[in-house]
């Protein structure tokens, strides 16, 4: 089974000229034409530079402790192509989206669509036979014209907002704010989790008299030592347990949960559990070992802030090794600025894939941050596999730079 999805991903890889194409006209024909354009279950869509599947997973986790339903549509995927679509928290099976596939392929006609198009429709087409409750999907590009978009969600969430894909986006906060605040719908509420939101997108909210709750303003959160508080204008829930996720995004979380409890009650206790058991693979996932191993998919500059915060208040008594690279359209250098006083020792190689960067590019780039120990792999396994013979006891290997990254390092 698993080589005919083989057969239709590669089918529909290069179906449509572009590999993205920025435009809802397409996919939503398609989607009416299955009628997959208004689904009978509340939708939450969420946006944002960083924290999407964090914040993805902290809702899912939460919504099936409280006895839910749930289908989650992210991307990319880490390991599998089948990690896009969960149903009650598992991978939807190959037969699924072939299934999905065969109908979306007899349904368009003439109409092309890109990769990405297709999954979203398939993710809409397995909720739709999946009697869910609630459905959970994340924006993959932008936000105003994301295929995601063809929805109107019940809540809305951007989680952050950052420069990354600025030749598609905008290459300022202010102008990527716009097309993240895209998913927002007039009269629905919508949440922000970043603490400074761009005024472009106070003003798109202001302007379409969106109810817009934001972090550290509407709601908030308080670190403790071992729990925390979470707060909004009419809540104070205390003695949190601590997740393994950023608190910014489970703060995120625990707001839009509020925002949709008349359709989906939720009790403390389901928030309890929900917290304690999320979790989500390569978000600074820690192995603990005689050689400690942390694997991150950070691939830009806000998000490497994050890691490089952790490596920091969890310092180790031996050397940090990293093992990176990154794909050739992101911000490389402003990355190495942020990790650069973090790592010890670099192991680093180009990624698989037609868009990873190459080696040339990866050793400009750390001449130009004046990083000096530096090794240089053919592939991503092979700097791996050294970094893992040179590390001793004590020291820590951190896995970053890419969703590839972490993959090529751990497949």
């Amino acid at each position: 089974m698993q080589n005919l999805l083989d057969d239709w991903l590669e089918r529909i890889k290069n179906q449509h000229r572009k590999i993205i194409d920025l435009d809802l006209k397409r996919v939503r024909v398609v989607a009416d034409r299955l009628g997959l354009l208004k689904p009978a279950y509340p939708i939450i869509i969420v946006g944002g530079t960083n924290g999407k599947g964090s914040t993805v997973a902290g809702l899912e986790a939460i919504l099936l402790a409280a006895g839910y339903r749930v289908g989650a549509f992210t991307s990319p995927y880490l390991y599998r192509f089948n990690e896009l679509v969960r149903v009650q928290g598992k991978a939807a099976q190959d037969e699924d989206f072939i299934q999905a596939f065969e109908l979306i392929e007899k349904t368009r006609g003439d109409i092309t669509l890109t990769q990405f198009e297709f999954n979203t429709l398939a993710a809409l087409f397995i909720f739709q036979h999946s009697q869910l409750d609630v459905g959970i999907l994340e924006v993959g590009l932008g936000g105003r014209l994301d295929a995601v978009n063809i929805l109107d969600a019940d809540v809305s969430v951007v989680t952050s907002i950052a420069i990354d894909h600025a030749d598609w986006l905008g290459d300022t906060r202010e102008k990527i704010a716009v097309e993240k605040a895209g998913i927002f719908r007039a009269g629905v509420p919508a949440v922000c989790g970043d603490f400074d939101p761009p005024v472009t997108l106070l003003a798109y909210a202001t302007e379409r008299s969106i109810s817009l709750f934001c972090q550290g303003v509407q709601f908030g959160f308080e670190p403790h030592l071992s729990s925390w508080t979470w707060w909004s204008q009419k809540t104070r829930l205390e003695n949190l347990p601590l997740p393994h996720l950023a608190l910014q995004n489970m703060s995120t979380v625990l707001m839009t949960i509020e925002l949709i409890q008349e359709k989906l009650p939720v009790k403390r206790a389901a928030i309890d559990v929900g917290l304690a058991e999320v979790d989500l693979p390569g978000r600074i996932q820690v192995i603990q070992g005689e050689i400690t191993q942390i694997f991150d998919v950070s691939h830009n500059p806000a998000a490497a802030e994050f890691l490089a915060h952790y490596l920091q208040q969890h310092k180790c008594a031996g050397k940090t090794h990293a093992v990176f690279s990154m794909l050739a359209d992101k911000d490389i250098l402003g990355t190495l600025y942020v990790m650069r006083n973090c790592i010890d020792e670099w192991y680093i190689a180009p990624l698989s894939g037609e868009r990873g960067s190459s080696l040339s590019v990866l050793e400009y780039c750390f001449r130009t941050a004046q990083i000096k120990s530096v090794n240089f792999y053919p592939e991503i396994k092979n700097a791996y596999e050294t970094a893992l013979a040179i590390a001793q006891s004590n020291d820590r290997i951190v896995v970053f730079g890419s969703f590839h990254t972490v993959a090529e390092a751990s497949s």
